[in-house]
């Protein structure tokens, strides 16, 4: 299980009035991994909706373009990949579907 400090932030601005839902997904979907989290704007605005993994000492991740739900399960398999890779960063997201073509970045620890 990985530590109660990291999260998984949906920007709320894209989902918009479907926000308290989709967090309800999601979360279900990633268990304890991550503490899913609504956010208000990630200023990613041309490619909602934007998800971000973070926690401190580990890298962050940011997403773009993804759909919450239809990806839970993409979204559940990088959380798992991310919660055992050594601070965060992984080689080889292929196990996380498309997600991983929606990558804008990776922030080291």
């Amino acid at each position: 299980m990985q530590d109660k400090s990291a999260t998984l932030s949906l920007c709320a601005g894209c989902l918009g009035a479907d926000a308290p839902s989709v967090q309800s997904a999601v979360q279900a979907a990633v268990g304890g991994l991550a503490q899913v989290r609504l956010v208000a704007c990630m200023n990613v605005c041309a490619r909602p909706v934007t998800v971000a993994f973070r926690a401190p000492g580990r890298a962050a991740w940011l997403f773009a373009g993804v759909d919450p739900q239809a990806q839970a399960a993409d979204l559940a398999a990088f959380a798992g990949l991310w919660a055992a890779a050594p601070e965060g960063v992984m080689a080889d997201a292929r196990p996380a579907g498309g997600l991983r073509l929606q990558l804008l970045g990776m922030i080291p620890a």
